[in-house]
């Protein structure tokens, strides 16, 4: 799984706010990119998390709408963060798909 900082803009709590530690990524398991950013202050989870289900967003385009769409934004990535991030999915399209069982060894 990658994992890079970025800053994410939204409202939370009726405020606007900025996540500088915000995070980025792609989850092999899942084959999606994620999203998450502002932490609950006691749970930690995050207020917003993308990418939960199975191919949620086989795009960078796609997670990038789905966090407009609720309100959240996160400045145009630069051009490396981009291509790593391509680049994770790339490694990950060669991998076989998952059965849903698991090997024993």
């Amino acid at each position: 799984m990658s994992r890079y900082t970025i800053t994410v803009t939204g409202t939370v709590t009726g405020q606007v706010r900025s996540d500088p530690d915000a995070v980025i990524g792609y989850d092999p398991p899942l084959r999606t990119y994620f999203l998450q950013a502002f932490p609950h202050e006691e749970t930690d989870e995050p207020a917003l998390w993308l990418g939960t289900r199975d191919r949620a967003f086989e795009a960078l385009e796609d997670l990038r709408h789905a966090a407009i769409a609720l309100g959240y934004t996160f400045m145009p990535l630069p051009t490396e963060l981009s291509i790593k991030l391509i680049e994770d999915r790339a490694v990950d399209i060669g991998r076989p798909e998952r059965d849903g069982t698991s090997a024993e060894p």
